[in-house]
């Protein structure tokens, strides 16, 4: 059987311009009209029109490169360095501009509030394609590595045993030297310099202590300092939450934001919001899970009149089947003489309002009354009787609790799950993203927008096809 053999010699006739080798469907060119339809005025680039020495490169070429990079997992400079040597594609994208790594990554770390805002104009343009409507939104968040060590977390019960070993070294060092010194061994240059080091170190451990009290915070990374220990199901690591807001229609992101917060039940209304900002109206209905359920933090968005879809924690963890006849769903409540009456007609009495946990708590009128019920011991084994917790906001609870469990709300937190996931699922699994490359809050926001970015044009041009989108940028 004969086989084709490739010629590195032959002489061909090759095309006279970059702009031949790349196809018109070829993707790539709608990054460049993309970035091309930008306001980078309104992005706030940075440019040194007094650049003295070599000619600065201009900015959207920088800016194309870092979104098409990380639209195919290619985030090192490094890594991007390379592509513009043996990429046609990229070579295209930037005119034949080979900037090396250490260019590249200045550029993003210079301009981390300006990448930031890459997205918001991303969704922009999504509205004006009528590809975005805004009316239904998916908020989510996510666990993502930091660029920095678990083992460089530090707590004030860590710094205590390290000051604890680093004082008996520092003891040992000064018994060896006075024995060195009586028996003239010859090695006092060497232990002078490791005293050096651990009374350095135990002057940078105290920093760390003194930066918990001061900031009141129970942990720090020294590597980056803004980062959280987070656990996620890659296990305990330093990393950061990434949170997004989702349109229904297409499941389109439309606002990014990374936190350095462990739990979700802060974030709903604050997401909301941005995302609002960002679609310049407010939206209809807004969804998420029960990670969310926070009532004094989704009476924020409630009172916007928006429509909360979070089921609360027992919703989520238990069916209707699963529900108790003595759960305090069954007990009424009565507004007018603020009491609550049993399933068996007995009457909770108001006792007293916790400031510590913010709720106002209701017990059995007569603690005889639940001992002598035929019911004591399933509905509570309290000899004081049977008690009902009741929150500031119990009426916005209930009344999410219900609008759950309607028709409606049932039909749109079906659709979550597919929304939410199919975002963070093509950043973790297609572009390998596990963890951060850029440190503190706004590098890895400045990450996350290009991140989203990305998304949002993939979809795009999935949506729209490469030829109709490039016509509706141009």
């Amino acid at each position: 059987m004969a086989y084709k053999i490739g010629n590195r010699e032959q002489i061909t006739m090759l095309p006279p311009t970059i702009e031949e080798y790349v196809g018109e469907q070829d993707p790539v060119r709608v990054y460049d009209a993309f970035v091309e339809a930008l306001d980078l005025g309104e992005l706030g680039i940075a440019v040194n029109e007094n650049n003295v020495g070599n000619s600065a490169y201009e900015p959207g070429a920088m800016l194309k490169l870092l979104i098409y990079g990380y639209s195919y997992g290619w985030r090192s400079s490094r890594k991007l360095e390379r592509a513009l040597y043996h990429n046609v594609s990229f070579m295209w994208l930037t005119g034949g501009l080979r900037p090396d790594h250490k260019t590249i990554s200045k550029f993003r770390k210079d301009n981390k509030e300006a990448i930031k805002k890459v997205l918001k104009q991303c969704v922009r343009l999504c509205i004006d394609l009528k590809i975005i409507e805004g009316n239904t939104l998916f908020i989510d968040g996510s666990k993502i590595r930091a660029n920095a060590s678990i083992n460089n977390v530090w707590t004030e019960e860590k710094c205590k045993k390290a000051l604890e070993k680093i004082d008996k070294r520092i003891e040992e060092i000064l018994r060896e030297s006075e024995e060195a010194d009586e028996n003239e061994s010859g090695t006092l240059v060497e232990m002078p310099e490791e005293l050096i080091d651990k009374e350095a170190l135990k002057e940078r451990v105290k920093g760390i202590v003194e930066k918990l009290g001061k900031e009141g915070r129970d942990q720090v990374n020294t590597t980056d300092e803004e980062s959280i220990k987070v656990k996620g199901r890659q296990g305990t690591h330093s990393g950061y939450n990434a949170q997004i807001a989702v349109d229904e229609k297409h499941g389109l992101i439309v606002s990014s934001e990374v936190v350095n917060t462990n739990s979700d039940k802060e974030q709903f209304t604050k997401q909301v919001k941005a995302a609002n900002e960002i679609l310049g109206k407010k939206c209809e209905t807004a969804c998420a899970d029960a990670g969310y359920a926070n009532t004094e933090n989704l009476k924020g968005a409630v009172e916007e009149e928006i429509e909360v879809i979070v089921p609360s924690q027992k919703q989520a963890l238990h069916s209707p089947a699963e529900e108790s006849p003595f759960d305090k769903e069954k007990f009424h409540y009565d507004e007018k003489k603020n009491q609550y009456i049993c399933p068996e007609g007995k009457v909770l009495r108001y006792s007293h309002y916790g400031k510590k946990k913010g709720h106002y708590l209701y017990r059995i009128e007569g603690p005889s009354n639940c001992i002598s019920c035929k019911h004591y011991g399933k509905c509570t084994n309290n000899k004081r009787g049977r008690a009902v917790i009741r929150l500031k906001s119990e009426r916005v609870k209930e009344e999410l609790e219900a609008l759950y469990l309607s028709e409606k709300g049932q039909a749109i937190y079906k659709k979550r799950k597919e929304k939410v996931e199919l975002p963070f699922g093509h950043i973790k699994r297609n572009l390998k993203v596990d963890a951060f490359l850029l440190r503190g809050l706004k590098g890895v926001n400045a990450e996350m927008s290009l991140l989203s970015t990305s998304f949002n044009i993939s979809r795009m041009i999935t949506l729209l096809g490469v030829t109709k989108l490039i016509s509706a940028l141009v």
